[in-house]
């Protein structure tokens, strides 16, 4: 059975899954293998659990007629998420970037959502796995499909483009993310760019940061609409941005009054709004959508718990987004700050440098209490009146259990791993 014929079959199911425990009714059922799994023994689950068709690399587990025996049901996945794109012809934005990806995806999807039926990224499904689940949610209604990418090593995004095929294509940042998988900054630079080399050989067209001068650098010759700050040369100037905590933008008389913190979001709201106005979303709209998005997930949230104020910015952190979540944090004009900081991870042979660094950046402020968790915080530990630190997170709770929050700001963040988001147990 070729890519076209399964793809016919694809057509006639009403989803995609490739989780029995997700499974709905009518839908097609992929089995993937997993390190500790393998999801062909799912088949007849399946089937019985209501799935029209599975598709398996194993023929041991052939059930009937409705089973489609492939030689590697990833790839199968892959070609069909590929083949699919290019039978929708839609409009596709992609994004990648060391930090600010799942905002700036999801600020991308309410703006153009003002004007058109779009579908984006379900979360941070975005690896060789979730790209092609993301293209495989799009429909004949679809009418422009944002798909955000990631990759831990170089050839990913290169790989990633070859399926998604994108029109339009943005990169947040550069950043010290996933150093151990890229080899370092350099190799971050480079796997990231493979977005660009993809559009300049498809002639597509890029959103540039103009106060970013490795975007500017590395998107010399491609097709660009670009935003700065203060830059008559922008297609988007904006004209003044401020954080206190929440970032606030004008351009073009207008202002957008968001719900994001701290002046490294500024840069996820500005991409929003450029690329609304190339796609000629109204002002009022994209206005709207961007002041009404409140952030989810443990990213950049802002909540309160008893008398304290928090940031709770735990889902992820690298060295880049550490430093500009702290140097925004103590420029806050707020009294009794806290911060809760936890390990930073995949940075390979660079992480307890990294650590240190991080470290010695709070050794002489003295505006806030710092919680400093996790074994490669705690390799760095120095002796500060300001800064505590605790090996595991468990040691860090029991030390919670005596400690009395009061009319504190806390910024907590961390690596996913650390799930220092359980800190708020404590908080009162």
């Amino acid at each position: 059975m070729n890519i076209q014929d399964i793809h016919n079959l694809f057509l006639q199911c009403g989803s995609l899954s490739i989780d029995t425990r997700k499974i709905e009714k009518n839908s097609m059922f992929f089995a993937i293998k997993g390190e500790n799994f393998d999801a062909n023994t799912f088949a007849k689950e399946a089937l019985d659990l209501g799935a029209l068709f599975v598709v398996i690399d194993n023929e041991s587990y052939f059930v009937d007629e409705r089973t489609i025996v492939v030689k590697n049901s990833l790839e199968t996945l892959q070609e069909l998420a590929k083949f699919h794109r290019s039978y929708l012809g839609l409009p596709i934005v992609a994004l990648t970037g060391s930090n600010g990806k799942t905002t700036t995806k999801e600020l991308i999807n309410v703006v153009l959502s003002k004007k058109f039926k779009t579908k984006a990224t379900i979360g941070n499904l975005n690896n060789h796995i979730g790209v092609p689940l993301t293209l495989l949610s799009f429909t004949k209604e679809t009418e422009v499909g944002i798909v955000e990418m990631g990759a831990n090593h170089q050839k990913e995004i290169e790989f990633l483009c070859q399926i998604a095929q994108p029109d339009f294509g943005y990169i947040t940042n550069f950043g010290k993310a996933h150093l151990e998988g890229f080899g370092g900054v350099e190799g971050v630079i480079a796997g990231k760019s493979e977005m660009y080399q993809y559009l300049s050989a498809n002639h597509k067209t890029v959103f540039i940061n103009l106060e970013d001068p490795i975007q500017v650098e590395k998107s010399k010759g491609i097709k660009s609409f670009t935003f700065g700050v203060k830059n008559q040369n922008a297609d988007l100037n904006i004209q003044q941005i401020e954080a206190n905590p929440f970032v606030i933008i004008n351009y073009n008389d207008f202002q957008i009054e968001s719900h994001l913190i701290g002046l490294y979001n500024s840069n996820n709201i500005n991409a929003a709004v450029a690329i609304g106005k190339y796609f000629e979303v109204q002002e009022a709209d994209i206005k709207s959508a961007i002041e009404n998005y409140i952030p989810a997930n443990n990213r950049s949230q802002m909540m309160q718990k008893g008398s304290n104020e928090i940031i709770l910015d735990a889902y992820n952190a690298n060295p880049s987004s550490m430093a500009v979540a702290i140097t925004n944090f103590l420029q806050l004009d707020k009294k009794n700050k806290i911060m809760i900081l936890g390990d930073m991870f995949e940075l390979g042979d660079e992480s307890l440098y990294e650590h240190k660094v991080i470290v010695d950046s709070l050794a002489d402020q003295k505006q806030a209490l710092c919680f400093l968790i996790g074994k490669a915080f705690f390799a760095n530990q120095v002796s500060n009146e300001n800064i505590q630190f605790f090996e595991t997170f468990d040691l860090f709770a029991e030390y919670l259990k005596t400690f009395n929050f009061n009319s504190n700001t806390i910024l907590i963040k961390g690596s996913r791993g650390m799930a220092l988001e359980r800190s708020l147990e404590y908080i009162s």
